[in-house]
């Protein structure tokens, strides 16, 4: 069994900045931008954590060419530093390198501030750093508190408002992990939709015993008819969780049956005269890769 090549050398090395070729033009504007001012911030305060990535410029030895931290190259120009850390390809793939990444969610985010707090680092310099506000770093620090490890796991690898945790710890851990599925079925981990399941959730399932009076904008029959169809959702998120196995079973089936029918010459062509709005629906679920509805079906 052959090994797979790394993509990178396993040591950073230490460049001068003016070896490091920017891959691409940065936008007009960009050192007013909030992004560059939190990791100029960041640099002056606690240091370059991630270093940059670079690939050497075959036609000019010496010089390499930039496939990811255009904005921390500036900063470090603008802090007056000479060199940096630098990740170096060990191929020549003309790809682009942010494509590649996966960015940082919102709880690997509170897990990076706990441990940088646990290990001496103070909030206020924490928020100089990332240039926020101190109470934004304090919520992030304290974002899964109150919450269970079930929710905490559907939410790990999304990015979410961290006043989403403050609606969230107010339901008991079974309800916390019923709207995690939700939103996450959704695609929606917005305050509102929390809000919303916040007050469509029953008083025995909350943690102080009492639901909130109101949502802000909704009259009392609104919030009724809201709650009801947020009843009926969740009765219907199980039904197809419970049953989507068995669905997707039954339709590859199907699929497998229908090709192999219409591959039959006679069969086609006899559809084809006398049945073609059934001809048209084989087809339809033939071409289908997934249970969702074709634009071609009939609703």
């Amino acid at each position: 069994m052959t090994g797979v090549a790394l993509g990178f050398q396993l040591e950073p090395l230490d460049l001068r900045l003016e070896q490091v070729l920017p891959s691409r033009k940065v936008p007009t504007g960009l050192a007013t931008s909030r992004k560059y001012k939190q990791i100029r911030a960041s640099i002056e305060e606690v240091g370059l954590i991630e270093p940059l990535s670079v690939s050497p410029v075959q036609a000019n030895e010496g010089q390499y060419l930039l496939l990811d931290g255009h904005l921390r190259l500036i900063a470090l120009r603008d802090l007056g530093r000479e060199s940096a850390p630098c990740l170096v390809a060990t191929d020549d793939e003309a790809y682009t390198y942010n494509s590649r990444i996966n960015r940082l969610s919102t709880i690997q985010e509170h897990f990076m501030i706990r441990r940088a707090i646990d290990g001496g680092l103070s909030t206020q310099r924490l928020a100089k750093a990332l240039c926020v506000d101190v109470s934004q770093i304090v919520k992030k620090a304290n974002l899964l508190e109150g919450i269970c490890p079930e929710a905490a796991e559907i939410f790990k690898d999304r990015q979410f408002s961290v006043e989403l945790g403050r609606i969230i710890r107010k339901m008991k851990p079974n309800r916390q992990i019923e709207c995690a599925e939700l939103m996450a079925s959704a695609n929606t981990l917005t305050v509102s939709y929390a809000e919303a399941l916040l007050v469509a959730t029953p008083a025995d399932m909350l943690v102080t015993g009492k639901r909130p009076l109101k949502l802000a904008g909704a009259t009392p029959e609104q919030m009724l008819k809201m709650e009801r169809e947020m009843a009926n959702l969740q009765s219907q998120y199980r039904l197809v969780e419970h049953t989507y196995g068995q669905d997707v079973l039954n339709f590859v089936l199907a699929k497998g049956y229908l090709a192999k029918l219409l591959e039959n010459v006679r069969v086609a062509k006899y559809l084809k005269q006398h049945q073609p709005e059934v001809l048209e629906q084989f087809m339809v679920i033939v071409d289908s890769t997934s249970l969702d509805p074709h634009p071609g079906a009939a609703s």
